[in-house]
Parts: C-alpha cells; sequence; structure tokens
C-alpha cells in the first residue's frame, strides 16, 4: 500500500517542452512535488519516487508488500525520456496474476513480478476499459505522454482514498487532503457546505470533502484530465438490480464460495499477514478462512483495556475470542491498552493528522490507531471483517423499525438504534451556528439525492424496496465513514488492512439476495451466518452483534474532561466560535462512561481544538 500524489497544469509555464522527458530544469516544481509526496512517508515509509515532465508531475511513496525489491514507482511504460505512460499506483489487485498471464500471452514482457506492471501494462492494453476487469482495492493516476491527459481511478467501492482539487488547467491529487494543500494553489479553507459536514461526522457525501474545492474521485469512478485542462468524470461501476434465481441453500452455497476464493486472494504478500479477530461473526469467519486447508491459520489479534487498577479489563469480547481462536488455531496475541496513554494529547493529534479533519467519534479513532501501531510491530498486512454489516445487513438499523421507516438516513435517525448518537452530536454545536448553516436541510437534500440513485428490482413489495434503500444507503453513505476511518488511522503507521467483505462480485451477489432470505432464520446476516456454519463454534457463530468496544478506564474519562477544562481556560481557545456554551460545560464536568460512545461533547471538542490549532483553517463564521 502507498500514497500517490502529483499534479497537471496545462495552463502553468513549464520549461519542458518534450512529452516524455523525465528531468526536469524546473527545480522549484521539483522541490514542490517532493513536499507533496514527503507529507505521505507514513502510508509509504520504504520508498519515495518523482517524475515529472512537462506539464504533469507524479509523486509516490511506497509500503512494500509484493516484489519488494522491484516495483518502485512512479512506473514507466517504455525507456527514460521516451515514456508511453507514467503511473503512480496505490493497492493491491488481487487477480493481477491471471491478468499478467493474459497480458504475456499478448505479448508483453515484464520486468517485475509484482501488481504494479500490470496495471500499467492492462491499461496500455485496453485503456480506461482495464478498470473493468480489476480485483482489488486501489486508487491510481495514469499519465498518457502523447494525448497529453491524466486520468484518476478510484476502486470500486472507495477502500483507497482520493481526492483532487481543480486548477485552471488541471488537477492536483493526492491519496490525502495533506498532500493537496501542501501545494501553493490550496489553502486550508472550509466553505459553507464543508462547515455542514463538520457537523455530520456519520455522513460521507460522495465526492465531497470538508475542505473548500476539494473533491473526491467518487468509488467506482475514473476523473479524465484532458490536454486543454477541462475534466470529465465518469461512473465505471455500480451494484446493478437483477433477478435473484439461486434458492437458499444455492445462495448460502455460492457465499461460501465467494468468500473461501476472496480470501485466498487476499492472503497473497511478501510481508507478515494476520487477521483482526473480535470474536464476532465477521472477523472469525475471516480468520477461519484464511487457514488453508492443511496449513497453519494466521496470526490474530483482538484489543483489550486496562481498568481503573491498570489490569487488563474483562470485556465483552474476551470468551468469544479465547473461543475462536482456540477452535482455529490461530497465533493469537491480545493488545492491551492503557486508558493513560489512550488520554496522551500527541494520540489525539495524530489521528487528527492522520485523517486531516476533526470528525473521529469518542475513543474509537483513538484506540484503533494504537491497535493498528502495536500489531504493525509483527505485521505488515492484516484482514478485517469490516463492511460485512453494511453488506449483509448487520446493523440494529437494519432492523429497527423506527429507524428503516424513519424519512432520513436510518442510523441518523431519532430512535434507539444507533444510540441516537446523531441527535447527540447535533447538540453540541450552537443553535445558530446549526441553523445559519441550515444543517438539517443539508441532512433533508443529500436523503433525499441518495434515494434518487436506488435502482429498485422489478416486482418487489414496498418492504423489499424499502430494503433496497438501505442497501444502498449503508454502501454508499455509511460503509465510506468506516473505510475512511480504517484506511488513514491503518496507513498512518504503515499498516496495510484489507477487506474482503468489500470485494465488488460479493457485494453485487448479496445486492440482489432478497431480504426475505437474508433474514431467513429471523437474525441478522442469516446468509453469512449459514455459508461459515461448518467453520465456527455456535457461541460464535450465533453470538449477538456488538459494537467495537471502547476504553472502561475511568483515567481516560478524566484526563479528557482535564483537558478540556485547561484549554477552555486559555484565551487563543476557538470552541466557543462552533460550540454551545452549555454543551462545553456539560463536557467537563459530565462523564458519558458507559454509554454506547461517551465523552462524545469532550471527544469533539478536543478533535477540533486540535484540528484548529493544527491547520489554522479559515471557517465561513
Amino acid at each position: 500500500m502507498c500514497g500517490i500524489t502529483g499534479w497537471v497544469d496545462h495552463h502553468r509555464p513549464h520549461p519542458t517542452t518534450h512529452p516524455g522527458e523525465t528531468t526536469s530544469p524546473d527545480p522549484e516544481s521539483r522541490l514542490l512535488l517532493a513536499a507533496m509526496t514527503a507529507t505521505m512517508t507514513c502510508r509509504g515509509p520504504d520508498a519515495e519516487g518523482l517524475w515529472h515532465a512537462g506539464p504533469a508531475a507524479l509523486g509516490h511513496r511506497r509500503l512494500a508488500i509484493l516484489d519488494l525489491a522491484g516495483s518502485a514507482q512512479p512506473m514507466l511504460l517504455g525507456e527514460p525520456g521516451h515514456e508511453r505512460l507514467v503511473l503512480t499506483y496505490s493497492g493491491e489487485l488481487y487477480n493481477y496474476r491471471e491478468l499478467r498471464g493474459e497480458l504475456a500471452a499478448a505479448g508483453h514482457h515484464f520486468r517485475t513480478t509484482g501488481d504494479t506492471e500490470v496495471v500499467l501494462a492492462a491499461w496500455h492494453a485496453w485503456g480506461p476499459a482495464a478498470v473493468d476487469r480489476f480485483n482489488g482495492m486501489y486508487a491510481f493516476a495514469v499519465w498518457d505522454t502523447r494525448t497529453r491527459e491524466l486520468w484518476l481511478v478510484r476502486d470500486r467501492l472507495g477502500i483507497k482514498p482520493l481526492y483532487y482539487r481543480p486548477l485552471p488547467g488541471g488537477v492536483v491529487f493526492g491519496s490525502e487532503p495533506k498532500a493537496i494543500l501542501a501545494h501553493p494553489a490550496s489553502r486550508p479553507r472550509v466553505d459553507d457546505e464543508g462547515l455542514a459536514q463538520l457537523m455530520l461526522p456519520l455522513l460521507k457525501v460522495p465526492g465531497r470533502a470538508p475542505w473548500a474545492d476539494l473533491r473526491e474521485v467518487r468509488p467506482g469512478h475514473l476523473l479524465h484530465v484532458r490536454a486543454d485542462g477541462s475534466t470529465t468524470e465518469r461512473r465505471y461501476w455500480a451494484p446493478q438490480p437483477r433477478e435473484h434465481h439461486h434458492n437458499r441453500a444455492e445462495t448460502v452455497a455460492h457465499v461460501r464460495e465467494l468468500l473461501a476464493d476472496i480470501v485466498t486472494r487476499q492472503l497473497v504478500a511478501d510481508v507478515p499477514l494476520c487477521t483482526l479477530l473480535s470474536g464476532g461473526l465477521d472477523s472469525s469467519a475471516i480468520t477461519a478462512l484464511a487457514r488453508p486447508a492443511g496449513g497453519r491459520a494466521p496470526r490474530s489479534f483482538s484489543v483489550g483495556f486496562t481498568d481503573a487498577s491498570g489490569e487488563a479489563a474483562d470485556t465483552e469480547d474476551d470468551p468469544y475470542v479465547r473461543l475462536a481462536a482456540a477452535h482455529l488455531g490461530s497465533d493469537h496475541r491480545d493488545i492491551v491498552l492503557d486508558g493513560g496513554r489512550l488520554a496522551d494529547p500527541e494520540v489525539r493529534a495524530a489521528c487528527v493528522r492522520a485523517r486531516d479533519l476533526p470528525i473521529g467519534i469518542g475513543d474509537l479513532d483513538l484506540s484503533l490507531h494504537q491497535l493498528f501501531a502495536a500489531i504493525r510491530t509483527h505485521s505488515t498486512v492484516a484482514l478485517s471483517g469490516e463492511s460485512a454489516d453494511e453488506v449483509f445487513g448487520g446493523y440494529r438499523w437494519f432492523h429497527h423499525p423506527e429507524a428503516v421507516h424513519a424519512d432520513t438516513f436510518p442510523w441518523m435517525a431519532d430512535s434507539p438504534a444507533h444510540g441516537r448518537l446523531h441527535q447527540r452530536i447535533l447538540a453540541l454545536f450552537r443553535k445558530d451556528v446549526r441553523e445559519r448553516f441550515a444543517v438539517e436541510d443539508y441532512v433533508a437534500d443529500q436523503y433525499r439525492t441518495a434515494l434518487g440513485e436506488v435502482r429498485h428490482h422489478d416486482g418487489a413489495g414496498a418492504s423489499e424496496h424499502r430494503m433496497d434503500e438501505i442497501g444502498h444507503l449503508a454502501l454508499t453513505r455509511f460503509l465510506p465513514t468506516l473505510l475512511d476511518r480504517k484506511d488513514r488511522l491503518s496507513m498512518a503507521v504503515g499498516l496495510e488492512v484489507r477487506v474482503p467483505f468489500c470485494d465488488h462480485r460479493l457485494v453485487e451477489y448479496v445486492h440482489n439476495i432478497p431480504w426475505s432470505m437474508r433474514t431467513h432464520d429471523g437474525r441478522e446476516k442469516s446468509v453469512l451466518r449459514a455459508a461459515v456454519a461448518d467453520l465456527l463454534p455456535e457461541a460464535v457463530l450465533y453470538r449477538p452483534k456488538s459494537p467495537y468496544p471502547s476504553t472502561p478506564d475511568p483515567v481516560y474519562s478524566q484526563a479528557l474532561r482535564g483537558q478540556l477544562a485547561a484549554r477552555l481556560a486559555e484565551p487563543d481557545c476557538r470552541l466557543p466560535e462552533l460550540f454551545d456554551d452549555a454543551a462545553l460545560h456539560d463536557a467537563v464536568t459530565v462523564s458519558e462512561q458507559g454509554s454506547l460512545i461517551g465523552n462524545v461533547g469532550a471527544e469533539l471538542a478536543l478533535n477540533f481544538d486540535v484540528w484548529l490549532r493544527a491547520y489554522d483553517p479559515v471557517l465561513p463564521l
């Protein structure tokens, strides 16, 4: 996994006039490219590469996973000075071996053994249609030296991030906003819509980022930058409604077949690999499938926390983790996180810098960051069960009538299905700010926009139609918040996390399974449970859905409230510009420990304080 950045600017004067010239005589531009690339050293600690010629500049930071000694980037098709294509690529192509064989048979001579050259050769052979053949998680940029066009490409589900900012003659792009913000054409500014988004951390608006003029290449889309600097973005993938012809037994068998193939493909790596094991259905299924027939189970890790005495606390996950690890024979290790360490302001600052935004909720970001950092000392790649709930319908809001039938995003409904978290968050901000930026109207507009994208299954009744909508909302507005969190916090410590349940073949297939069949046993994720029933202990198989754990250590809660009180007493504190005075007072004086996500007020306020000081953004206030 890697970090990519660069630009194409056809309007900017540049001394290089011959396409394909790789050594630019423009030292200022090369220094700028190096500075932008350096912002993503954490994403690629193993190597750096720069390429600059004419209007185009491409930078790369590498985390070596395959072909450790080769596959340097940016990668060229052709010899230096006579390039045809230049690629900077982040991701993993899980079907690269099949594509490599097909391309070799067509005459391409490979110089490396990894997947990067396969992407480059595939683009040369098939152009933008190559993405229809790709199976993986990826974000990449391809510069065509002959047509003087740039293409930005993002994987189908948006597992890997890719941002861009329009320029008069093209775009500047990067895996993370920090790379783009290092470009002189950018400045840390938030517009009206961006501020509304910052008050809505549970909602991801496709293609939009809170930073002014900053865009994301949408999942399953390509951005084409032409030789005149104009741009066009087009979609190349979305799940399509199709009639489901399999009966229940055939459906379960096909899901199992898909999962087995997906996990097998995602086990390919030239570096140590592990799984994240919480003792739930999803992570246990991945860990079970990661053990090849007759082979050793992978190393697995779980997260735990200290209690008030400083000893490891008992968590809801513990008995299930132990049962699953023993049953599967995994080489398991518990990572126990100390409450005092989690409360260290440097940990929070690292998480805010990783995400470039103050949107983390509770200690979930902090503990996930620290868990990933601990795992990175043992493994470079981890497989996660994330996204199974969105794909198979595991959350309470898929099943709670108040959430399902609410005229809004179900996880933002005024129901207990998501702990009324949206209402708790929004109430933290000043009423006049909420009203000035019409936050509730913005949510309603985004909801209507999302519903307008849904393509229903023909002949389905009203109930199935509504579940079509809930599934679409989950995949396009909820899942992206979790994928972004996972990517940014893992890559901040140089750990690649793979998500087998995001394989587009599985998503397409499950998308068309009738909801009545997906819940045939009266429970959530019925098809998934049936597909792996022979692999897991019954207690794990039928374990109720449990959220990601939160620290029970009162030291953490006390430290948070003390830090917030200290900041509010300092004259340069900007939090009252955004947050309600009474809410800030309660965040300092009242502990929410034990709720679905505790200390929401203190957590969010401290995140905003770190962000405001680190980025000094211009706000539309």
